[in-house]
């Protein structure tokens, strides 16, 4: 039997073709992320989304504005927390995990992990496990670690007659060599000590073998001979070694601009001080000095993904994001492009992540040589932690801006920390 064809029936069976239904796929699961330091992170913030996303298509990694600072993320969290408005997931300063967690904002990725396997197998080891708990729990994953370490000027030295590859180890060395720069004249400063913010203080404090609080949390623990050593330091490097009284990003500028000798900062600062250098000058590092090498200690910044969302699948999906940030792949895209020590065993060690990435920028060997000596980035008890930091660089300030003698200025800190801290 002959069928015939026509228009209209081929145009109805093509339609049909055309409409007949498909598998269809579920829509990926979004969430919400937030970080601090957009000026540091944004690159690699962005490029670890875009490769976790590429081998994880049934999740949406969606960036919120970021804050200016840690301390800023932790307010935007708390804030937003009041109306459940918090991002899913948010990569948080270590010294801030306490607050949120005492808030009972974070997930415990301990439960999480455990169903994963051994979490020595996926790279990370127990002290960087450690820099995550808070409160007894594990609250986060340690995502970017940092120390302070000295960026140097090796042209400015040169013109001052010293040897850049000779690293100096005391204070006194330092200041003596601030004051030779200074000398030089045109606007050139021998060092810039950043001192905005208690990591930068708690520095000098734990290279003289101090403590914030003693180990009860009872008593202020920077009140005493290593605090007002510490203070001392900085002191006498406006006074006697030239040292400007700079705002933090000024001092950087001034720094990458050729002006300034030495430079003390975060490992973090390693990769944009090469960027904006250019032909400017050649860049050495050092280690930082210990005030008492044999106590002395650095403080560990960074900070740690926390997983905040409530919604079993998008706190699922935060999670897998989570251990892709800071797993090999994560970790090293972070490091190169930043300057942070690595979070994860496995990325440090292949060649494939960061082993062979080492040993052609030596750079940023300074702050991984610093690891055994890193303590955790202190926590101060109590929902104050914002405001003791405040009280501590306003002090801090007073004495490098010269409107305050050392002992002054450590009493008042003390007092004023002190009234901060939870009544026991």
């Amino acid at each position: 039997m002959t069928v015939r064809l026509t228009r209209r029936a081929a145009l109805a069976g093509s339609a049909t073709m055309v409409l007949a239904p498909t598998v269809a796929r579920a829509a990926p699961v979004e969430i919400e992320a937030h970080y601090a330091m957009p000026s540091v992170f944004k690159d690699v913030k962005d490029r670890i989304a875009a490769a976790f996303m590429a081998t994880h298509p049934d999740v949406k990694v969606t960036w919120r504005q970021a804050s200016a600072s840690y301390d800023d993320a932790t307010q935007l969290v708390l804030r937003e927390a009041i109306t459940g408005r918090q991002p899913d997931i948010v990569f948080q300063g270590l010294n801030r995990l306490r607050v949120v967690a005492e808030r009972g904002l974070a997930v415990d990725l301990k439960p999480l992990l455990a169903a994963e396997g051994d979490a020595a197998s996926f790279g990370y080891t127990p002290e960087i496990l450690g820099l995550g708990q808070a409160a007894g729990i594990q609250v986060g994953l340690a995502f970017a670690t940092s120390n302070p370490i000295v960026f140097v000027n090796a042209d400015l030295f040169r013109r001052a007659g010293l040897d850049p590859e000779r690293r100096l180890t005391t204070w006194d060395e330092v200041v003596d060599a601030s004051r030779r720069i200074s000398t030089l004249g045109d606007g050139i400063h021998g060092a810039y000590y950043r001192w905005q913010g208690d990591w930068i203080y708690s520095a000098l404090l734990f290279g003289f073998g101090g403590t914030m609080m003693d180990a009860a949390e009872r008593e202020i623990g920077f009140a005493g001979r290593e605090g007002r050593a510490s203070l001392t330091v900085l002191e006498r490097l406006v006074r006697e070694g030239g040292m400007p009284a700079l705002s933090g990003e000024a001092g950087a500028q001034a720094f990458a601009a050729g002006k300034v000798g030495m430079y003390f900062w975060s490992t973090a600062f390693l990769r944009q001080a090469m960027n904006a250098l250019g032909q400017n000058f050649r860049l050495v590092t050092w280690e930082f000095p210990l005030g008492e090498p044999a106590r002395g200690r650095l403080p560990t910044g960074g900070s740690a993904g926390m997983v905040l969302a409530r919604d079993p699948a998008k706190q699922q999906a935060a999670f897998r994001f989570l251990r892709f940030a800071t797993g090999p792949e994560g970790c090293a895209i972070m490091v190169k492009g930043t300057g942070y020590v690595p979070v994860n065993a496995i990325a440090a060690q292949d060649p494939r992540w960061l082993g062979d990435f080492y040993r052609d920028n030596p750079l940023f060997m300074t702050g991984v040589r610093q690891m055994p000596i890193m303590v955790p980035w202190y926590a101060f008890p109590g929902p104050n932690g914002v405001r003791i930091s405040s009280v501590i660089t306003d002090n801090v300030t007073r004495v490098v801006e010269q409107k305050a003698s050392v002992d002054t200025a450590l009493a008042d800190m003390a007092r004023e920390v002190t009234r901060l801290l939870p009544r026991v």
